[in-house]
């Protein structure tokens, strides 16, 4: 039987007085929710990027009209190292500094992998992977001579658990894993911490057209909840790895999961 999902939990201040950079952050999924638990934990000040003008325009709309706050807003492909510098020089340069860098620019498809292309390996592993490698080597530029600032990485259960058809977004989602935990040990002498989040199922709009409603039911019936996440309880996590509350975290990946085998 299927729990209820819970009430919305309030801000408490969390992120009070930190400047928050968000990647991938339009549209409706971990990525706006982020942003908007941000704002409502106090943070003095957001940046968030997409690829997408029109939906990076709409989300920066909807988180102030939510939250009272408006996020500076900046295209960024993270596939584009010009790109990627681009945005954290100007992030850095509108807030002062940055002390809180989410990265959650992923991307996901299905294919069996005796039938996948070289292009569609190339481009999860590029976005999801690679992307993250660039945002992280240029914040840690920004960071490390401050001696302070946190990285929170997006990855997925599916870096630890096999599924069908998602042999290119699993090995992406693993480097991440791996990513963090060697660029949190790099990272820990000059004072930043490197964590992420390993989501099993958040269900939002987007990811309704990119899978079917079967598999979609084989997902959720392994939920110990018996329904997916909702986007903010992803997001929950990810602001307190940000926080101060998990200070001596580096290196880990916390699953926000009820999954079971």
């Amino acid at each position: 039987m299927s729990q209820s999902v819970p009430e919305y939990v309030t801000g408490h201040n969390l992120l009070a007085g930190k400047n928050v950079l968000i990647t991938a952050a339009a549209g409706t999924g971990i990525g706006f929710s982020a942003a908007q638990r941000c704002a409502e934990e106090g943070a003095a000040r957001i940046v968030i990027s997409d690829i997408h003008e029109g939906r990076l325009a709409k989300a920066q709309a909807e988180i102030a009209e939510r939250t009272g706050v408006e996020p500076i807003t900046q295209i960024c492909n993270v596939t584009v190292e010009e790109d990627v510098q681009n945005l954290v020089q100007s992030a850095a340069s509108a807030m002062g500094h940055v002390d809180v860098l989410i990265n959650n620019a992923g991307l996901g498809g299905s294919a069996r992998l005796v039938d996948m292309t070289d292009e569609q390996w190339n481009v999860v592993l590029d976005v999801t992977l690679n992307g993250t490698f660039r945002m992280t080597r240029a914040m840690l530029q920004h960071m490390q001579p401050r001696g302070a600032g946190v990285i929170v990485n997006n990855a997925s259960v599916l870096g630890w658990r096999a599924q069908q058809e998602q042999a290119h977004y699993a090995a992406a989602k693993a480097g991440v894993m791996a990513l963090t935990r060697c660029a949190a040990l790099e990272a820990a002498e000059f004072g930043v911490r490197v964590n992420a989040v390993s989501p099993s199922l958040a269900m939002h709009p987007f990811l309704n057209k990119v899978t079917s409603d079967e598999v979609l039911e084989k997902l959720v019936a392994r939920e110990a909840f018996g329904r997916p996440a909702e986007v903010w309880e992803v997001a929950n996590v990810m602001v307190f790895l940000a926080s101060d509350y998990s200070s001596y975290m580096t290196g880990e990946v916390v699953s926000v999961s009820s999954q079971h085998p």
